[in-house]
């Protein structure tokens, strides 16, 4: 690349062009274009911004990637985005106790209910009816 491209690539950025038209612009591939912005400029719209305030988001070094700008921005996405929990799946089971079945989210759980577990500890002992 040479350094009139690269002029004329920071210019483009900085009037608001993206990877792709400036690509097209001057005849390069678009990850060599991509490259050398991420590279070289240092500009706000290239840093990661929260998805929900579109704040820049300030990274620490040597810690994980921060996705979003605060706890508040975080809850109010997820809770905007339901479907893209990764829950797992619930799981049948019988109280060992009381010999009800109950379905849980938690693969090991043995009895459907607290008053269940301190009888069952009281009592010493399972119980099935």
């Amino acid at each position: 690349m040479t350094i009139q491209e690269k002029n004329t690539i920071e210019k483009l950025r900085q009037n608001g062009y993206g990877y792709k038209k400036i690509a097209a612009e001057l005849n390069l591939p678009i990850g060599t274009v991509k490259t050398y912005c991420k590279r070289h400029l240092a500009m706000e719209d290239d840093k990661q911004r929260c998805p929900v305030c579109e704040t820049v988001i300030k990274q620490t070094p040597h810690k994980k990637e921060k996705r979003f700008c605060s706890d508040k921005c975080r809850m109010k996405w997820w809770k905007e985005h339901p479907d893209l929990i990764n829950r797992p799946s619930k799981y049948e089971y019988i109280c060992s106790y009381c010999g009800k079945s109950f379905s849980s989210r938690n693969p090991k759980r043995k009895y459907c209910s607290q008053r269940c577990y301190i009888d069952s500890r009281r009592k010493g002992g399972e119980r099935h009816e």
